[in-house]
């Protein structure tokens, strides 16, 4: 969340108006859904370029990005790829097993395949979305969309409770690393442990003192947002 947060605070296009960049994100994804696979590869392609280059990041890095859910999207592929079937007439290719014949479809392989595409032009188009739209702009949308205000709250209390759980987290296990608490296995799983139960001590105290310093700053019950 930290490095989400940063690259859209460097965006080039971190200014822009955040509406005109959600109808972009809308025209993007109605694109990766109707367009048949070689052009869904050209605008991922495409999108993914433009991200770079407003983030100011290399290519490299984008594919890291990618790497994380391409590996769950793969599996997904494989298991509409392969088929089962009695009769071998029906599979491109396969491979006999008893009185089965397990393979590859031709229809399945085309629905992989388009299925594929797809799925990658459409998480393109919201990496871009999201990595070019600050956070405080994201409020700005909802207000504009008319969403309830409860809701919105509770998105932006979450947001900031990530970034005091991370602190909290990140806080304990540089104390627990120089006390030498990772050094072994077990030690490793003593000190995660001990980390689990202390995180909820320290991010209840964190809660306690926000309600105290809402309570003197006379909080009504609604964020000015």
């Amino acid at each position: 969340m930290l490095g989400i947060d940063q690259l859209s605070e460097r965006s080039r296009w971190r200014q822009r108006d955040p509406l005109a960049k959600l109808w972009l994100y809308g025209l993007f994804i109605l694109l990766a859904m109707v367009l048949p696979p070689l052009y869904q590869a050209l605008l991922l392609l495409l999108i993914a370029v433009l991200t770079c280059y407003l983030l100011r990041i290399g290519p490299v890095r984008y594919l890291r990005w990618l790497a994380i859910p391409l590996t769950f999207l793969l599996v997904g592929v494989l298991t509409i790829t392969l088929s089962v079937a009695r009769q071998p007439d029906s599979l491109w290719w396969g491979v006999q097993m008893g009185n089965w014949w397990f393979g590859i479809d031709r229809v399945g392989l085309n629905t992989a395949n388009q299925t594929l595409w797809r799925s990658l032009a459409a998480l393109a188009a919201t990496f871009w979305f999201m990595l070019n739209t600050p956070f405080p702009q994201m409020i700005q949308l909802l207000k504009r969309c008319h969403m309830p205000r409860l809701l919105t709250e509770q998105i932006l209390l979450t947001w900031r409770f990530i970034f005091i759980f991370v602190e909290e987290a990140a806080a304990i296990h540089r104390a627990q690393s120089l006390r030498f608490g990772y050094v072994s296995l077990g030690s490793s799983f003593r000190s995660m442990a001990m980390l689990v139960s202390m995180l909820f001590t320290r991010v209840m105290i964190r809660y306690q003192q926000m309600i105290i310093a809402l309570d003197i700053k006379l909080y009504q019950g609604d964020f000015h947002l």
